[in-house]
């Protein structure tokens, strides 16, 4: 593990001394001082160092980033931070009169448009949209209509209910995913998550007819992961 080295070189890296960054962290700065030197921190530390240093644990563990020329650094950190969503990455939607969030629907005829329009207040505004009391109501969701019959047993035309996922590195292997493209538009598969060490999703359908493809993380425009469908 490298841990060490690169909680020691970000660390620099911010300007921060020890007694700053332990006192955040809610640790000693003589246990972030062993940290430094030898000793790996338990996994809830570990948590909390990559949320604290905005990098995520994979690349934390793995990488030496002090080996790094700045513009690599760079580059790493700021696809890292995208990915997980914490850049900027707008999510257009609507409310009833009482402020709370509704569920828009993109129909199968919908979905040759929402490409160009997802992002449009305007063209989302225009979506059919209603609510679902059961759903929690700190999450985001959406309605998608499956087209074909790639997923089987949830047949063409079924209605699907979605959760908004802005942080992409949590992907979980063989789970169903509505994926946004820049290629390939509007998507329901099932995701293998490679974006840690390949910055890639393999999609597969559940139909053994269709052959499995990948998709580059670049060319991804939103993620929500299946909740429920609805006939």
């Amino acid at each position: 593990m490298l841990v060490q080295i690169n909680l020691k070189f970000l660390r620099k890296k911010k300007n921060l001394t020890q007694e700053s960054m332990a006192e955040a962290l809610g640790i000693s700065r003589s246990k972030l001082a062993g940290y430094e030197l030898n000793i790996n921190p338990p996994i809830e530390t570990l948590v909390k160092i990559s949320d604290y240093l905005g990098v995520s644990l994979d690349i934390l563990v793995k990488e030496d980033l002090s080996s790094y020329t700045e513009y690599k650094l760079r580059e790493m950190l700021e696809t890292d931070q995208f990915l997980r969503g914490r850049k900027l990455r707008i999510l257009a939607t609507t409310v009833d009169e009482h402020g709370r969030e509704l569920i828009e629907v993109v129909s199968q005829r919908a979905k040759a448009s929402y490409l160009a329009g997802f992002s449009d207040p305007e063209y989302i505004a225009e979506l059919p949209r209603f609510s679902l009391p059961f759903l929690p109501m700190d999450k985001k969701h959406r309605v998608f209509q499956v087209d074909g019959d790639s997923m089987l047993p949830i047949p063409d035309g079924a209605w699907i209910v979605c959760e908004y996922m802005d942080d992409w590195t949590a992907i979980k292997d063989g789970e169903r995913y509505v994926i946004v493209t820049e290629q390939d538009g509007v998507t329901f598969k099932i995701a293998y998550n490679r974006i840690p060490t390949e910055r890639k999703l393999l999609l597969c359908s559940a139909n053994p007819i269709y052959v499995p493809f990948e998709v580059e993380a670049e060319q991804i425009r939103e993620v929500w992961k299946y909740r429920l469908a609805m006939s």
